[in-house]
């Protein structure tokens, strides 16, 4: 039996999905998965991998959370303080 966390990564592996699909696919809470995917970052790092982000980007104006190192999703978008958001996608390389 593997761990949830072993389970994300070997999803991510595959195919890129985005916290709510995990969430789904896994059965946990969607605030669980960003949880795991900090330590997934810092797990897949000394196996020369690298998760990687699609950034969150704000549906409205088109700004991109490029710079944002928090896996969890921001209030609103700073420039033009809409809170429609595209929510980001993941994927270990």
């Amino acid at each position: 039996m593997q761990t949830i966390r072993r389970q994300i990564m070997d999803i991510l592996n595959e195919e890129e999905m985005s916290a709510r699909e995990l969430s789904q696919t896994m059965g946990i809470r969607e605030k669980e998965v960003y949880n795991h995917l900090s330590h997934i970052a810092r797990s897949v790092a000394p196996q020369g991998k690298k998760l990687v982000v699609l950034p969150f980007r704000c549906l409205t104006c088109g700004y991109v959370f490029e710079d944002r190192k928090r896996f969890t999703p921001p209030g609103r978008c700073p420039s033009c303080k809409g809170t429609h958001l595209q929510k980001p996608t993941y994927r270990i390389y």
